[in-house]
């Protein structure tokens, strides 16, 4: 979550630099960066999600051959209802910000980035 609040105020900041030159040059770099962080706070919400709502596995809750999620005992505690742990919020935001790179190298390599 740490690292979403870093792109977050990063565009910003690149958002307040343009402002002070406002050539074309400067507002397509802001416009590029504004969609990266984006793109960046869209997917590693979205893995956060589905980690929370039991949507993906988790320290709590394994995946069995047909994909479908079991219970299991991992002595991790947590005070959440769903127990969502603090490794579960590593492991999703980590997988998240994965997926972000992924779609961002993608879209600059096809060159609509």
């Amino acid at each position: 979550m740490a690292a979403t609040v870093c792109h977050v105020l990063l565009g910003l900041i690149m958002w307040r630099k343009a402002d002070n030159n406002s050539t074309d040059e400067a507002q397509g770099k802001r416009l590029k960066h504004l969609v990266i962080d984006h793109i960046m706070v869209t997917s590693t919400t979205l893995m956060l999600f589905a980690g929370r709502f039991e949507l993906a596995p988790s320290a709590n809750k394994k995946a069995t051959t047909g994909l479908k999620l079991e219970a299991r005992d991992s002595d991790l505690q947590t005070s959440d209802s769903a127990s969502f742990t603090i490794t579960d919020t590593l492991a999703c935001g980590t997988v998240g910000h994965i997926i972000g790179v992924g779609v961002i190298l993608s879209l600059k390599n096809i060159g609509a980035l």
